[in-house]
């Protein structure tokens, strides 16, 4: 019991969590006039209703006044309009840091992150591999593009107010940009199981020269790039049927990320990442105006991992450049009304095996 009292002079007691990211402290003084707001309005109306319940107690003595108020405009007034100019000022206030937080910069380092029960697997675009820790260079925005094997996951660093669900078979993007050295706690904030509880990491945020030499010292052949090159080339024979020469085989890939894609039912999509993901795992479900439905699914056959590499190297088969989470914009692919001869699909009985996108 001694041994507790002494200790406890040494507890370190945080009304909130650090305060270690660009957006955090804007995010923190939005919830403290929450809170502000909140507080004085709940003190407000308990005050009011004690004051009332005793200066208009039931007292049989006083006489019961013969006529009852009807209103006054001037209150009603007021305590509709100062509500609302508060209410929208919260809106615009959380609206704007919502915009901030949702807005990928331009020059974000890209970690790819799988969620599963129950570790945090990550990628770093040079290819080294981390398990439930993140290195990342202080003062430099960090873009996380991420999915989970199983079940819903979500991604929390307190001191980075940052949180984001990861989600079986969609892609979901967050960033943040770390401004102090440090280790932070990494959680999973959606139950997810029964070892939900021991889904835990940490962020290390490293000086830009430690984080470099950190990059370079791990046991990294291949780039995340050229590992997608090498399953576009290899295990997933993808360059057969989407090569510029392929024919009416399958459509080039060269410069699809970011375009407009007119499938066969008349739809139209944006060839972004869920699309990339979904178009090689279930090639069925969106079938590109011109084309047969030839492709085998992949789903599978192709770890998370994989995918998101090959997905990263057919981004970079030409067309416009992105920033980081959002597809270029650039013209509709208008479908022809008929198929050039060079695009005109053969029957299945003679068209060759593969893939149809």
């Amino acid at each position: 019991m001694s041994k507790l009292f002494t200790a406890l002079p040494s507890l370190q007691f945080r009304l909130m969590p650090e305060d270690a990211s660009s957006i955090s402290g804007r995010v923190d003084a939005l919830y403290y006039f929450l809170v502000a707001v909140s507080t004085f309005f709940a003190g407000l109306i308990f005050v009011l209703v004690l004051y009332f319940a005793l200066r208009y107690r039931h007292r049989p003595e006083v006489q019961q006044p013969a006529t009852s108020h009807t209103g006054n405009l001037k209150l009603e007034i007021t305590w509709i309009v100062i509500p609302f100019v508060l209410v929208m000022i919260m809106f615009g206030w959380g609206a704007k840091l919502f915009v901030e937080m949702r807005t990928m910069p331009p020059d974000a380092l890209e970690v790819f992150v799988v969620g599963k029960q129950w570790m945090w697997k990550l990628q770093h675009p040079n290819g080294r591999r981390e398990i439930n820790e993140l290195h990342v260079p202080v003062g430099r925005p960090v873009m996380l593009r991420m999915i989970s094997e199983d079940v819903i996951h979500s991604f929390y660093v307190p001191a980075f107010r940052m949180k984001q669900d990861v989600l079986p078979g969609y892609y979901t993007t967050a960033w943040f940009e770390a401004q102090k050295t440090g280790r932070y706690h990494l959680f999973c904030a959606e139950y997810c199981g029964t070892e939900h509880s021991s889904m835990i990491g940490q962020v290390i945020v490293m000086e830009q020269e430690d984080y470099q030499r950190w990059l370079a010292g791990g046991d990294t052949e291949r780039s995340v790039i050229e590992l997608g090159q090498e399953l576009f080339t290899g295990k997933g024979s993808c360059r057969t049927c989407h090569s510029p020469d392929s024919g009416p085989r399958g459509p080039d890939l060269t410069g699809l990320y970011g375009t407009t894609v007119h499938l066969q039912d008349g739809r139209k999509v944006t060839a972004d990442e869920n699309y990339l993901r979904e178009s090689i795992l279930r090639p069925g479900n969106k079938i590109v105006f011109g084309y047969e439905s030839l492709m085998p699914p992949y789903e599978g056959q192709l770890s998370e991992e994989e995918v998101l590499q090959l997905i990263a190297y057919i981004k970079t088969l030409g067309g416009t450049e992105a920033a980081p989470g959002s597809p270029a914009t650039r013209p509709a692919r208008e479908p022809p009304t008929t198929a050039p001869a060079a695009m005109q699909p053969t029957s299945p009985s003679t068209q060759p095996a593969g893939a149809r996108r």
